[in-house]
């Protein structure tokens, strides 16, 4: 069996401590032994050519990273946004540091293909003029500025953000690269970068949760212009940068004008009532009544005592029974419910084009399997 004789061990060393792993759980995702990888950090093993790309996998390098005979440069390995969001919780999971790497990565396949292209047509981010302390004020802009109507769901909430040059991507529901564990706090995050930003949610039961976290997120882009990550205290939270972008979300979701329309009259006395009592709107804006509540809360239409009475209730409810992501029937779909609508067309115009191979293409919509790849390109052209 062949063996690769120049495996730089001080790049997988270096690779360890960054990605924060010990031996064992490398040995564990690569199915190296612990014996055998200690000795590649000696120098005396020689890692077969699937053992060597595992192990690319797992770090999420290039196998070409660990055939670099220097020193790896620490300056540079790392962007400015993924630098931001390790600042802000040091303590993320490698699994889930590498999915930012992967989603910084995507952006950059985009922005190239789409410079490969010239396609002129695809929207250029070119964020609005706010006023960052005014909150109130920024939300009415970006409501106007993404053209929302009065009804909607995540599917027309992610195509307005869409819309305005800003990629979003959305966890895939089974266990893969793409996927936010089910018992990970981690609800999504933001990438703000100048020409393209990316916003990842993580899939939920529910749709209005993850439109809320589309919205907060984006309020972290437009109010903060910073990369941002957030858990499930980050979006109850009540100070700073958080307490601004949950505001603007709810903003955003139900204006003034839509809160107009919910009548205090027939407001239950019991808070075990209120989502059969806020169910029409809920479902007309995709949002879920906590949302509708907090923007009661915050004009003086619900008391904070109703409002607790609410979420203690709510807290008490056994929860619900996440799926098991389903099957994988409609596998050709798949990329565009992760990447979104603008980047599969991007990748299937460069494919069209002639730009970039079917491998190529496969690779960048999640290794698509060239039959369920032509597919998507029919289900695309008909939608």
């Amino acid at each position: 069996m062949e063996r690769i004789q120049t495996v730089n061990p001080r790049r997988v060393e270096w690779c360890l401590g960054d990605r924060g792993a010990d031996i064992l759980a490398c040995a564990r995702e690569t199915g190296i032994s612990e014996s055998n990888l200690g000795k590649l950090l000696d120098g005396d093993y020689h890692p077969t050519v699937n053992q060597l790309e595992r192990l690319a996998e797992f770090f999420g390098r290039s196998v070409l990273f660990f055939l670099d005979a220097s020193d790896v440069p620490e300056k540079g390995m790392h962007s400015l946004a993924f630098r931001s969001i390790l600042n802000q919780k040091p303590e993320l999971t490698p699994k889930i540091r590498l999915l930012i790497e992967r989603v910084e990565r995507q952006r950059d396949i985009f922005v190239s293909l789409r410079k490969e292209i010239d396609e002129e047509s695809l929207p250029r981010f070119v964020a609005p003029k706010i006023n960052p302390k005014d909150v109130p004020g920024a939300a009415e802009k970006v409501r106007k500025w993404l053209r929302l109507g009065d009804k909607n769901d995540f599917q027309t909430y992610r195509q307005a953000v869409e819309s305005r040059g800003i990629l979003v991507f959305r966890s895939n529901g089974y266990l893969g690269q793409w996927q936010i564990a089910k018992g990970s706090p981690i609800l999504g995050f933001s990438l703000f970068h100048s020409a393209c930003p990316v916003i990842f949610v993580k899939k939920a039961r529910f749709e209005s949760r993850q439109s809320f976290t589309l919205f907060h997120e984006l309020g972290h882009i437009i109010l903060h212009r910073k990369s941002w990550i957030d858990d499930e205290s980050s979006l109850s939270s009540a100070e700073g940068h958080e307490a601004e972008s949950n505001r603007f979300a709810g903003l955003v979701l139900v204006p003034d004008a839509l809160l107009d329309e919910v009548p205090d009259r027939v407001r239950p006395h019991e808070v075990s009532e209120f989502d059969a009592w806020l169910e029409p709107y809920r479902r007309q804006w995709g949002v879920s009544s906590e949302v509708i509540l907090r923007r009661l809360l915050d004009v003086g239409r619900l008391t904070k005592r109703d409002y607790n009475a609410y979420r203690d209730w709510c807290s008490r409810l056994e929860p619900a029974i996440e799926d098991s992501g389903g099957n994988r029937q409609y596998r050709y779909r798949e990329p565009r419910h992760l990447f979104g609508d603008p980047f599969v067309r991007v990748v299937l115009t460069s494919l069209s084009n002639q730009k970039i191979t079917l491998n190529r293409a496969s690779t960048f919509l999640d290794n698509l399997k060239i039959h369920d790849l032509h597919q998507l390109e029919q289900y695309c052209a008909s939608v």
